[in-house]
């Protein structure tokens, strides 16, 4: 497995050119549309409380506070963290820099936990599950964005044994539902894969969303 001051470090050289990718960004207006239409399906009615984990540079935390939200973010990149304290400049939300398998809240305390693009990269993923589910309250929604991403063949590791992790490379949703089943009650999947909105092009590879009731 990656130790973690290199994944820190990969994670601290991408920030600056994060926001290029245009689901990254959401800099374009179609984009970013699409992600709020989604958002505002898969999240309670607001003001809700939403703890976004691996929030990089805040773009959907940005999102998800000008729809009227309470939002907690946090990512293990310093830089990233930075970047989103600048997008989100005048509402009020919190980021810290932490651990994704060690939410910054109390458990029971959040109406939704929003997770995107990150099972991939932990050690431990069904551990991070099953935390993040306990920060729950009674009808909170995990909200997971996810893939299983098309690679070249003998692609470079992000990160030194990143390989090895778990998911690496990303997750089928099949396996992603079966890790939550014994966790929650209810589970919905949504095809992302052919909504170019989303993603600002067409994409080859299985991206979905599931949304998962406490």
């Amino acid at each position: 497995m990656p130790r973690l001051p290199s994944v820190t470090a990969y994670w601290d050289g991408a920030a600056s050119g994060f926001d290029d990718e245009p689901d990254h960004g959401l800099g374009e207006p179609v984009v970013r549309a699409a992600w709020g239409r989604r958002l505002r399906d898969w999240l309670p009615t607001p003001p809700s409380d939403v703890l976004d984990i691996g929030c990089g540079t805040g773009s959907l935390s940005r999102l998800m506070l000008e729809d009227g939200h309470r939002v907690v973010g946090t990512d293990l990149s310093p830089n990233m963290v930075e970047a989103a304290r600048a997008k989100c400049a005048g509402y009020d939300v919190t980021f810290s820099v932490g651990d994704a398998a060690e939410p910054p809240v109390g458990a029971a305390s959040q109406d939704a936990v929003v997770v995107r693009h990150l099972l991939w990269t932990l050690p431990d993923p069904h551990l991070a599950l099953s935390r993040w589910v306990r920060s729950l309250r009674d009808g909170g929604r995990l909200v997971l964005v996810e893939g299983r991403w098309a690679q070249p063949a003998g692609a470079t590791p992000y990160a030194d044994g990143a390989e090895r992790m778990p998911w690496s490379g990303g997750v089928r949703q099949g396996d992603l539902v079966a890790a939550l089943e014994p966790l929650v009650a209810s589970i919905a999947v949504h095809d992302l894969t052919t909504d170019d909105d989303l993603w600002g092009r067409s994409v080859p590879d299985e991206r979905y969303a599931v949304v998962a009731r406490i």
